[in-house]
């Protein structure tokens, strides 16, 4: 296009000092403590040494610091998912340095949460309430998602969790008879849901959305967008690598209401809080 030739040789040696970079930040070392650490994955299809293209997913590690700051902690690409992957990847965490975690945000992955608690024992799992709502309509007729989606909201935007449960009995008498499954399985669940309501309203939104993570996935899919099939895992590796430096480069404010939140993990997580190191 720009009538400039790139030997194979110069590609070679600038795809090597890429490697070396992104190896280096992969296992770079991390701070002991991070206050909300939020997982989620995004799909790619990367081509196998047989040559079948198969589906992967990269899953991602954005934490939130002591600061307020936004930091993306891991990267790992997975083919099949389950409790010993997950325990895989908080092990990486740990060997690295990340001794506390106070709430993991995640989605329903089976055997996610289990591996969490294995690793970290201390902390408080709170599952993404925008993946349980799409979960449940699932289940819904178009006509009805409206109406169920409203009734849902009652019950994760309750001041309470005593009114909280009252508004998952209402939604249960009022669906169960067409959709038996959906309070059934917010029930099932109830432990890793209702961590949001140890915080007050203007924390809760910052725990329990998905707005952080979905950030990081747009850029991802921005870099992803024309790049359909990936040669091999190291090639997908490199590309989403590339995209988080790039989206880290507008981390520069911490999130809304931080003060405000710092002061209830201090109290929360009274003994896990570090001291403020004296300069």
């Amino acid at each position: 296009l720009y009538g400039v030739e790139v030997s194979a040789t110069l590609i070679s040696e600038i795809t090597e000092d890429l490697d070396a970079e992104v190896t280096t930040w992969r296992t770079r070392p991390l701070e002991a403590v991070w206050p909300i650490v939020y997982f989620d994955g995004i799909v790619v299809h990367v081509r196998g040494t047989n040559g079948k293209v198969s589906q992967h997913t990269i899953y991602v590690a954005l934490g939130v610091n002591l600061d307020g700051r936004k930091e993306l902690l891991g990267l790992w690409l997975g083919q099949t998912e389950g409790a010993k992957f997950w325990l895989d990847c908080m092990t990486d965490l740990k060997s690295r340095g990340l001794r506390d975690i106070y709430v993991a945000c995640i989605d329903g992955l089976s055997g996610f949460a289990e591996a969490i608690h294995a690793a970290y024992p201390q902390t408080n799992v709170q599952l993404c309430i925008v993946h349980l709502v799409r979960a449940a309509l699932r289940y819904v007729s178009t006509k009805e998602s409206r109406a169920v989606t409203a009734d849902l909201k009652k019950i994760y935007q309750a001041a309470t969790v005593v009114e909280a449960e009252g508004a998952l009995e209402e939604f249960a008498q009022a669906w169960d008879a067409k959709y038996p499954t959906i309070a059934k399985m917010w029930r099932a669940k109830w432990a890793d849901i209702i961590t949001l309501f140890d915080f007050p309203p203007p924390i809760r939104k910052a725990i329990y959305t998905t707005n952080a993570i979905e950030s990081v996935n747009s850029v991802i899919r921005k870099f992803t967008r024309n790049r359909k099939i990936y040669p091999n895992e190291e090639s997908a590796l490199k590309i989403i690598y590339m995209a988080i430096h790039e989206a880290s480069k507008r981390w520069t404010m911490p999130i809304r209401h931080w003060k405000q939140a710092l002061n209830h993990f201090a109290i929360l997580y009274e003994g896990r809080m570090p001291e403020p190191i004296s300069k």
